[in-house]
């Protein structure tokens, strides 16, 4: 099961990665999933995630505060905005497509900014 936990671990990983390019995919549910799939797997991976300088302090500061710091609301809002918008203009043709475009913007938006914001 160990094994099967570490190979699920890093699946999470690798997509919680990808979601922070890719507007749409999440990533704080997929870090938290890897997270805890490492720790029941192995505590030299889980201490790796944990320690890593850019994805550890986002984990921790999410585990302990709910919360996620304003830089990252900014940044993430914005792609979401940037890359669906040029979708439903550009990318679209059919006007159901970039209402669902738009829908989805509006509802990956409020999702990120219902949480806390964590002041840096």
């Amino acid at each position: 099961m160990r094994y099967i936990f570490a190979f699920l671990g890093t699946l999470s990983l690798a997509l919680g990665v990808a979601g922070i390019f890719l507007p749409v995919l999440p990533t704080t549910p997929f870090l938290l999933l890897s997270a805890t799939l490492y720790l029941r797997s192995s505590k030299r991976l889980y201490d790796w995630l944990m320690s890593h300088r850019h994805l550890g302090p986002y984990i921790k500061n999410f585990q302990e505060k709910k919360a996620i710091p304003l830089r990252v609301k900014i940044v993430s809002v914005s792609l979401v905005w940037i890359t669906l918008l040029y979708s439903a203009i550009f990318v679209a043709q059919a006007w159901w497509l970039r209402v669902l475009f738009i829908a989805i913007a509006a509802g990956v938006s409020i999702h990120i900014l219902h949480y806390k914001t964590l002041r840096e």
